[in-house]
């Protein structure tokens, strides 16, 4: 989710340097709150059960009692 919202400040932002860190500031909160009023959610196409196939090492399997 991080990397959504930090490619959406990307493609937002024109191709410039940022001269010092409070412009920088100033910049990420406008963008945060519009992102906030805009309610922005994130479409989530890769499930708990997919997860659990692909990752299936990393999950613990569980047995039924």
């Amino acid at each position: 989710m991080a990397e959504i919202e930090i490619g959406a400040m990307s493609r937002q932002c024109p191709k410039r340097r940022i001269p010092d860190r409070e412009t920088m500031r100033r910049e990420a909160a406008a963008f945060v709150t519009t992102r906030n009023v805009k309610a922005k959610t994130v479409n989530w196409r890769f499930t708990a059960q997919d997860a659990r196939f692909e990752f299936k090492s990393l999950y613990p399997s569980f047995q039924k009692c």
